[in-house]
């Protein structure tokens, strides 16, 4: 059984996780340990009684944003509009990764087995909120999970290429997005969906 972090040190691992997601968001995954234990005002011994090496702390990070996203997520599938559900869902996903750039994930990778296993998890609880969406007529037949989660990063995607955008053009995109989804107007898609993720 893993027993509680103490309060401090349960703070100290909160700023760690923040001041890591900020050095890597914005000098990549070369960012060291000892800018990230800087930042996070602690010392570098600090970091490493948390994570043992590097991609540890990494993991920790990607894990953080997907147990949130996995909370929303379940919450959602209990609300009484799926296609309310589905897009807030969306919107929860396109506004986490608004609040901090979290583009140096991808180069990350897997890095492990419990970052695989909640990741899948994520995965399953997406096409869930789309199968009920879909299931009430909220979003047209022929859109899948797989499609709804290769899409969740678009909002954050294209707005980072607007110079100075507003941090809430995002909203714009996603709304761009959600009314694609919906079956009002929708033509037949040009292309079957991917089997995968």
């Amino acid at each position: 059984m893993t027993r509680p972090l103490r309060a401090d040190a349960a703070r100290n691992r909160r700023l760690l996780l923040a001041a890591a997601a900020d050095e890597f968001a914005e000098r990549g995954l070369d960012a060291s340990v000892a800018d990230i234990a800087r930042r996070a005002g602690v010392g570098k011994g600090t970091v490493f009684r948390h994570f043992a090496t590097k991609d540890d702390l990494l993991a920790a990070i990607v894990l953080d944003r997907i147990d949130a996203l996995n909370a929303a997520g379940e919450r959602l599938l209990e609300a009484a509009d799926p296609g309310a559900a589905l897009l807030e869902f969306l919107t929860v996903a396109a506004h986490q990764r608004q609040q901090r750039d979290l583009s140096f994930l991808q180069e990350a990778g897997e890095l492990t087995e419990e970052v695989t296993k909640v990741r899948a998890q994520m995965f399953h609880t997406v096409h869930r909120l789309v199968d009920r969406a879909r299931e009430h007529g909220a979003v047209r037949a022929d859109v899948t999970g797989a499609d709804v989660i290769l899409l969740m990063c678009a909002p954050n995607y294209v707005t980072s290429y607007v110079p100075g955008a507003s941090p809430d053009l995002w909203q714009r995109y996603l709304a761009i997005i959600f009314d694609g989804l919906r079956p009002e107007g929708a033509h037949p898609l040009p292309h079957p969906p991917p089997l995968t993720p």
